[in-house]
């Protein structure tokens, strides 16, 4: 017998031993009962391209999983499909019944069905993120990582090891386009990192008549210019158990960079010294800016009573002119975070009671506006009680992602949502992983992602060297 032969019959000989390890349904009880199954993938729709949704049933000592002509036979309750069976499914299905057996002290119970609802629409292959402790005022240990969300693949774009353990800001492309993006690194030495097609350029944006450095921002869909806001943020540890923390800002103003001349463009409109302005990002169309703004109260003391509105302003793209004129779009609560889909058609928003910083609002929530007709959706099938925020588009304008804090309160995962043709978004499902318990072990959250359509074409060593150059100084424009 010839040694490919052989392996072939250990091969063989280990699924016998493993099949006989793993009991079989019998005398099974029929239940009109859900099954509980985390993560909740429950009747969600699904992209075509996405990883397989593998799931364990909490408390079951094993368990038979039947989706379409695949059956899955686990002894430990946990459901994981191989890849090429899995994306074969998606391809060949719009719809998945999904039937789970499990048994639980000693007893076999057939659960009702439930559905994966699959689409043509496909995910942007890619995902970036922050993985962070969800401390009160204090960030360790931080990293960026980008994952494949067609497989379990993830690769880092930043690393706590590499930097000293400095803070590292979120990682931002434009329009979805892996070959153009910006991400900061705080502290001594450090910028925002500027990725051109693989090569990396350290800007410097803060300019004396600026109140700080650069914390949100966004690109333009030319990619020719940024517009940030420049924050100094302030946290305030709380007593109460139900709100830990509150932050707030005491300055911010908006500005647009361009990133080819090195200059900074700003407004009197936008760094009014009798109003906070924060939170801006440009139209696909490079005609608007929308951003959020409140008028200042007296901090700390009246920090309830800040409430942001939802405005826009016109932005020539071709002569870099930021415009005369404020259009106020919401005003019901406070807002924060919007960004347009691709298309031009939707604004998604987080919202809250007051202030600037929703993640810690346990009442956040998302919305999305219709930028033809102005209605607004609560978007009651994708909100949680718990905070629901730091979103962002598919380049297609079918998916978005956001940070959800739902499991527990505290540690924020990413949950995609389906918006269909007709603008109705459909129920959110956490991003796979190749075990599906690994959420109750890692001890970050997973904040502000952004979907790419491709791979970065670099590495956390790669942003270390890059922090080794001189910074790009920027002027203030007249």
């Amino acid at each position: 017998m010839n040694t490919k032969n052989v392996y072939i019959c250990i091969a063989l000989i280990f699924l016998v031993l493993l099949s006989a390890c793993t009991p079989t349904p019998h005398n099974v009880k029929q239940s009109n009962l859900e099954v509980e199954i985390y993560p909740d993938y429950k009747d969600v729709t699904i992209p075509v391209n996405i990883a397989p949704l593998n799931f364990v049933v909490r408390g079951a000592e094993s368990i038979e999983v039947k989706v379409g002509d695949l059956t899955i036979n686990s002894g430990d309750g946990l459901a994981k499909f191989g890849e090429g069976e899995w994306h074969t499914l998606l391809e060949q299905n719009d719809t998945l019944e999904v039937e789970v057996t499990a048994l639980k002290d000693g007893q076999w119970t057939a659960y009702k069905h439930f559905c994966w609802y699959v689409v043509r629409d496909s995910l942007d292959s890619y995902l970036s993120y922050r993985l962070i402790e969800p401390g009160y005022s204090v960030w360790n240990r931080l990293q960026i990582k980008q994952r494949c969300v067609e497989n379990f693949e993830e690769f880092a774009l930043g690393d706590y090891n590499l930097q000293e353990n400095r803070c590292m800001n979120c990682h931002t492309p434009s329009s979805q386009n892996p070959k153009l993006s910006m991400m900061y690194v705080r502290g001594k030495g450090g910028g925002a990192i500027l990725n051109q097609d693989g090569r990396l350029r350290k800007l410097d944006i803060k300019t004396p008549e600026m109140v700080a450095t650069s914390t949100y921002f966004q690109f333009s869909t030319s990619g020719r210019y940024i517009v940030f806001s420049s924050n100094v943020v302030v946290p305030a540890v709380q007593a109460s158990a139900q709100k830990r923390l509150e932050v707030y800002d005491t300055e911010s103003d908006v500005y647009v960079a361009d990133l080819d001349q090195h200059v900074i463009i700003h407004s009197p409109l936008l760094s009014d010294p009798e109003w906070l302005e924060t939170f801006p990002t440009f139209s696909p169309d490079g005609k608007y800016i929308y951003y959020c703004t409140s008028p200042r109260v007296e901090l700390p003391q009246n920090y309830k009573d800040l409430k942001y509105a939802l405005v826009r302003i016109p932005f020539d793209e071709a002569k870099g002119v930021i415009g005369t004129q404020v259009d106020t779009l919401f005003t019901a609560r406070s807002v924060c975070h919007p960004r347009v889909s691709p298309d031009g058609e939707r604004l998604l928003f987080s919202v809250q009671d007051y202030g600037t910083f929703p993640i810690w609002h346990q009442e956040a929530d998302l919305w999305m506006m219709d930028l033809k007709t102005g209605a607004i959706d609560s978007l009651s099938v994708v909100n949680s009680d718990m905070s629901d925020t730091y979103h962002s588009w598919s380049s297609n304008s079918r998916w978005f992602v956001f940070a959800s804090k739902r499991d527990d309160g505290l540690y924020g995962k990413p949950y995609f949502c389906y918006v269909d043709k007709y603008g109705v978004a459909h129920k959110p499902f956490c991003l796979p992983q190749q075990d599906p318990t690994v959420y109750d072990d890692i001890l970050k959250s997973f904040n502000a992602p952004e979907m790419a359509k491709g791979r970065m074409p670099f590495n956390a060593v790669d942003v270390a060297n890059a922090l080794k150059l001189p910074a790009e100084q920027f002027v203030y424009g007249k």
